[in-house]
Protein backbone atom coordinates (compact mmCIF):
# COMPACT_ATOMS: atom_id res chain seq x y z
CA UNK A 1 0.00 0.00 0.00
CA UNK A 2 1.38 3.39 -0.95
CA UNK A 3 0.79 6.51 1.03
CA UNK A 4 0.93 10.05 -0.22
CA UNK A 5 3.73 12.14 1.19
CA UNK A 6 2.78 14.68 3.82
CA UNK A 7 2.50 18.21 2.52
CA UNK A 8 4.17 21.19 4.11
CA UNK A 9 2.33 24.21 5.47
CA UNK A 10 3.51 26.21 2.45
CA UNK A 11 2.14 23.59 0.06
CA UNK A 12 -1.18 23.56 1.91
CA UNK A 13 -1.38 27.37 1.71
CA UNK A 14 -0.64 27.24 -2.01
CA UNK A 15 -3.40 24.65 -2.52
CA UNK A 16 -5.83 26.79 -0.49
CA UNK A 17 -4.98 29.85 -2.60
CA UNK A 18 -5.42 27.85 -5.81
CA UNK A 19 -8.82 26.66 -4.59
CA UNK A 20 -9.88 30.25 -3.93
CA UNK A 21 -8.84 31.24 -7.46
CA UNK A 22 -10.88 28.33 -8.85
CA UNK A 23 -13.91 29.45 -6.86
CA UNK A 24 -13.47 32.98 -8.22
CA UNK A 25 -13.33 31.58 -11.77
CA UNK A 26 -16.57 29.66 -11.22
CA UNK A 27 -18.25 32.76 -9.83
CA UNK A 28 -17.08 34.85 -12.81
CA UNK A 29 -19.02 32.73 -15.32
CA UNK A 30 -22.24 34.41 -16.39
CA UNK A 31 -24.29 31.83 -18.27
CA UNK A 32 -25.13 28.16 -18.39
CA UNK A 33 -23.17 27.93 -21.66
CA UNK A 34 -20.06 29.48 -20.09
CA UNK A 35 -20.29 27.13 -17.12
CA UNK A 36 -20.74 24.09 -19.38
CA UNK A 37 -17.70 25.08 -21.45
CA UNK A 38 -15.56 25.65 -18.36
CA UNK A 39 -16.59 22.37 -16.75
CA UNK A 40 -15.98 20.50 -20.03
CA UNK A 41 -12.42 21.86 -20.02
CA UNK A 42 -11.85 21.34 -16.30
CA UNK A 43 -13.39 17.89 -15.74
CA UNK A 44 -13.30 14.52 -17.40
CA UNK A 45 -16.60 13.18 -18.76
CA UNK A 46 -16.69 10.71 -15.85
CA UNK A 47 -16.26 13.53 -13.32
CA UNK A 48 -19.10 15.48 -14.92
CA UNK A 49 -21.33 12.39 -14.85
CA UNK A 50 -20.50 11.94 -11.14
CA UNK A 51 -21.38 15.58 -10.40
CA UNK A 52 -24.64 15.24 -12.33
CA UNK A 53 -25.51 11.99 -10.57
CA UNK A 54 -24.86 13.45 -7.10
CA UNK A 55 -26.92 16.53 -7.88
CA UNK A 56 -29.83 14.41 -9.14
CA UNK A 57 -29.62 12.33 -5.95
CA UNK A 58 -29.65 15.51 -3.83
CA UNK A 59 -32.73 16.81 -5.65
CA UNK A 60 -34.56 13.49 -5.29
CA UNK A 61 -33.67 13.26 -1.59
CA UNK A 62 -34.88 16.81 -1.05
CA UNK A 63 -38.22 15.99 -2.69
CA UNK A 64 -38.66 13.38 0.04
CA UNK A 65 -41.08 11.10 -1.76
CA UNK A 66 -38.83 8.17 -2.70
CA UNK A 67 -36.86 5.52 -0.86
CA UNK A 68 -33.08 5.39 -1.12
CA UNK A 69 -33.43 2.33 -3.33
CA UNK A 70 -35.82 4.16 -5.70
CA UNK A 71 -33.51 7.18 -5.80
CA UNK A 72 -30.50 5.00 -6.61
CA UNK A 73 -32.41 3.36 -9.47
CA UNK A 74 -33.76 6.62 -10.88
CA UNK A 75 -30.44 8.45 -10.70
CA UNK A 76 -28.37 5.47 -11.81
CA UNK A 77 -26.38 5.84 -8.59
CA UNK A 78 -25.09 3.31 -6.14
CA UNK A 79 -26.80 3.01 -2.77
CA UNK A 80 -23.51 4.20 -1.24
CA UNK A 81 -23.73 7.43 -3.23
CA UNK A 82 -27.31 7.98 -2.10
CA UNK A 83 -26.35 7.48 1.55
CA UNK A 84 -23.31 9.75 1.21
CA UNK A 85 -25.31 12.55 -0.42
CA UNK A 86 -28.05 12.16 2.19
CA UNK A 87 -25.48 12.49 4.96
CA UNK A 88 -23.98 15.63 3.39
CA UNK A 89 -27.44 17.07 2.80
CA UNK A 90 -28.51 16.46 6.38
CA UNK A 91 -25.53 16.40 8.72
CA UNK A 92 -22.45 18.07 7.30
CA UNK A 93 -21.53 21.64 8.26
CA UNK A 94 -20.85 22.85 4.69
CA UNK A 95 -24.52 22.70 3.66
CA UNK A 96 -23.60 23.33 0.02
CA UNK A 97 -26.36 21.08 -1.30
CA UNK A 98 -28.89 22.81 0.95
CA UNK A 99 -27.85 26.30 -0.16
CA UNK A 100 -28.14 25.39 -3.84
CA UNK A 101 -31.44 23.53 -3.42
CA UNK A 102 -32.98 26.41 -1.49
CA UNK A 103 -31.83 29.02 -4.01
CA UNK A 104 -33.14 27.02 -6.95
CA UNK A 105 -36.52 26.43 -5.29
CA UNK A 106 -36.81 30.14 -4.49
CA UNK A 107 -36.53 31.04 -8.19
Amino acid sequence: MTTEPAITADQAATKDAAREVLLDALLALKSREEMAAFLADLCTPAELRAFTERWQVARLLDAGDKSYREIAAEAGASPTTVVRVARYLKDMPHQGYRIALDRISAD
